[in-house]
């Protein structure tokens, strides 16, 4: 028999332009036929124990679920707590280099906005309910996430050029410190963001999982998660040559 995949056969030859890939805007919603709703009265048919026993489990697998919404939030505050301390980190040394150079008002403006609330509402809200204070907006959609993230990298590029034309700066402690600390918190961002992923792909997996998860989720009316993407703007500029 030969292979379902040989590189060597001329039909099965390798895209010379290569393919991106990226993920796709789509919610799959869960859907069951009758088929389910027959093994689900056949059960009862069979005797009170087995209709029981899966009503049971459907009780067991509902909590579950419930309960893997909460981590899905729990995961997407973690990564807006990360941004709020990013931007707070950035207009500390945007504030510092102002001191010592004539910085581009953009820059300042940009940060100001971000932590007036141009952070699409995320950080202050999520900090709070995650320190058990009751929060103020609605939870932000993973697109206001993912904007107000590449704002702070265009503004943290923006503060490297500084940098870059005024050498002098990198000497003064506090810039260097934040510095540092803005690198380690993309670090952590990025963490919290795998975390997220995984989190998301447990419940896209789960909630297909038949009989008893895909019922339940099917009754809920529930669908798939979308999982964080990087912009075309990112994506563009990790393909640019840097040195």
């Amino acid at each position: 028999m030969a292979n379902e995949l040989d590189e060597t056969n001329p039909a099965h030859a390798p895209n010379p332009a290569g393919r991106d890939v990226g993920v796709i805007e789509r919610q799959l919603p869960v859907r069951v036929g009758t088929g389910s709703l027959i093994f689900e009265i056949a059960l009862w048919v069979l005797g009170i124990l087995p209709g029981l026993v899966f009503l049971f489990m459907k009780i067991n697998a509902r909590s579950y679920l419930q309960k893997l919404q909460q981590k899905i939030q729990s995961d997407a505050s973690q990564i807006d707590n990360f941004l709020e301390q990013r931007v707070v980190i950035l207009q500390n040394v945007a504030a510092l280099v102002e001191k010592a150079v004539a910085l581009d008002r953009e820059v300042m403006t940009s940060v100001a906005a971000l932590r007036a609330g141009g952070f699409a509402g995320t950080g202050g809200a999520n900090a709070a309910a995650a320190a058990g204070g009751a929060g103020v907006g609605a939870a932000p959609s993973d697109a206001a996430r993912n904007a107000a993230s590449l704002r702070l990298d265009t503004i943290a590029s923006r503060l490297n050029i500084a940098f870059e034309q005024y050498p002098e700066l990198r000497a003064h402690a506090a810039i260097a410190d934040a510095m540092q600390q803005n690198s380690y918190l993309q670090k952590e961002i990025t963490a919290a963001r795998a975390l997220y992923n995984d989190t998301v792909n447990i419940w896209n997996t789960d909630i297909f999982a038949w009989p008893t998860k895909m019922i339940v989720a099917a009754r809920a009316g529930y669908t798939t998660r979308l999982p964080f993407s990087a912009s075309a703007e990112t994506k563009a500029r990790a393909r640019s040559q840097f040195f």
